[in-house]
């Protein structure tokens, strides 16, 4: 190889071609620096992937939320003789409870029948999510505490009700990071305002930076929601990006009068992502780029399922972004303490289409592979009748699934007992729930803590334990 003669005059051209190496290096050097950073651990205000403590099954996760608690007797449990006895007591005896007398039973309006070749069980109201059966990971034994919707939407969100602790989405920001400099790695879409409220998205004694950011909340049409604070009007970028400096430069003289503050290192990084969060986010909010074909394929523009269709849409185009965790939630309209039959077919015509939709879209576009996509609520609905024609809460038992991400498809774990009260096979607690979804993407929940307080916390507390018959 020939040596350039520098003291020439040098052209753009010459100067690129001569050059091209160096800044090669420079770029290598680069991401050598991030990913050396990435291996200490987490660090409170780096926006960039960290390394996962094994290899992970999933990159990501969208949690569908449906708020309120379906009844798992009348989709994905079906009870032979729960409609055989309809009307006639449950005894406490027959299902290990204490008490002598639960109430009359009540059996399920809907057929069930078997779909895919794996045979799973799913109730009429699914005539698209059924054709997805085959990928399905159908958890029918899983278990919490707290029959009150606040107790039971905190233990879901948080793993516990007591204190307040980080939401799964802020310890999956903590554990894993963004895979985006623009974007926060946990989004919120649609969140519930009650039962927790804040709680169920934030990020308690984790560093700021670790909260979800929202956007809207489950009462508000997602079409007509924003994120708070997301454009300022009245200020150009560059004097915006002005202002940010000064504070930041104070921002750091404080981090450093206090010798690395968590919280102060969260501050600095949340205002840094919401700087740059301003060119991105409206992007992607809209869905005006998305194809006739693919709108259709959510179900957006038709009816009932409208609000959730753009939900799931986004949820897709934030995972494709490289958010880490994704919630979308529906309103509180789970709830059916009075006619569960007229308010299971109402939901489902909200929620069928656009979540098989989002299970298709992931599918076609190679991502469902690296994304566990989850279903659930906060609890299941009695096997007995309230109201007359109505289910009431059921911690005792209650069925979730999940779909991608490293996990069996096809596969039905756990079971019930003949009316749907207990787990009789397989029990799955809340916290096992949370172990595996954290194993999924890579990360040991025993090691995944934080000192607060002068005590290491994690999302399991001292319990949980991976369910490794559910992964692949």
């Amino acid at each position: 190889m020939s040596c350039y003669n520098f003291s020439q005059s040098l052209n753009r051209r010459d100067l690129l071609r001569a050059s091209a190496c160096g800044f090669g290096s420079l770029a290598l050097s680069a991401m050598a620096g991030r990913r050396a950073l990435a291996a200490t651990g987490p660090n409170a205000d780096a926006p960039f992937a960290r390394v996962a403590h094994f290899t992970p099954r999933a990159k990501r996760v969208i949690f569908l939320f449906m708020w309120g608690g379906p009844s798992h007797v009348d989709l994905f449990d079906p009870k032979p003789r729960l409609n055989r006895d309809a009307g006639k007591e449950l005894h406490g005896k027959d299902v290990g409870s204490e008490r002598e007398k639960l109430g009359p039973l009540l059996g399920s309006p809907f057929q069930f029948a078997q779909h895919g070749q794996s045979g799973i069980w799913m109730s009429e109201l699914f005539p698209h999510l059924s054709r997805h059966a085959d990928k399905l990971c159908v958890v029918r034994s899983v278990h919490t505490e707290g029959s009150a919707h606040g107790e039971a939407l905190l233990r879901l969100h948080t793993g516990q009700a007591n204190l307040v602790r980080p939401s799964v989405g802020a310890w999956v920001s903590y554990g894993l990071g963004s895979e985006s400099d623009n974007l926060p790695a946990f989004i919120t879409i649609s969140p519930p305002r009650g039962h927790g409220g804040v709680q169920n998205y934030g990020n308690a004694f984790l560093p700021a930076i670790h909260q979800g950011t929202a956007i809207g909340s489950a009462e508000i049409p997602i079409a007509d929601a924003s994120i708070a604070n997301l454009t300022n009007p009245d200020l150009k970028p560059g004097l915006q990006r002005s202002q940010l400096d000064l504070i930041q430069s104070l921002n750091r003289k404080h981090l450093w009068a206090t010798k690395g503050d968590p919280g102060v290192e969260g501050l600095i990084g949340s205002y840094e992502l919401a700087f740059r969060m301003q060119s991105t986010m409206p992007q992607i909010m809209s869905i005006e780029d998305e194809s006739k074909e693919t709108l259709a394929l959510y179900g957006v523009k038709t009816g009932a399922a409208d609000n959730l269709a753009r939900q799931c849409l986004l949820a897709r185009k934030f995972a494709e972004r490289g958010v880490r965790y994704i919630q979308v939630s529906t309103d509180y309209t789970w709830d059916h303490h009075k006619k569960v039959k007229e308010g299971s077919i109402a939901e489902m015509g909200k929620a069928d289409q656009p979540i098989a939709g989002l299970l298709t879209d992931l599918d076609q576009r190679g991502m469902l592979d690296d994304t566990l996509v989850l279903w659930s609520g906060e609890f299941g609905r009695t096997p007995m009748v309230e109201n007359g024609d109505g289910r009431n809460h059921h911690p005792q038992a209650f069925t979730v699934w999940m779909a991608g991400g490293g996990v069996r498809p096809g596969l039905t774990y756990g079971a019930t007992d003949e009316f749907g009260y207990r787990p009789v096979e397989h029990p799955v607690h809340m916290h096992d729930l949370h172990a595996t979804l954290l194993h999924a993407l890579g990360m040991d929940h025993e090691r995944l803590t934080y000192c607060h307080a002068g005590r290491d916390f994690r999302l399991t507390d001292v319990y949980g334990k991976v369910v490794h018959d559910i992964l692949a």
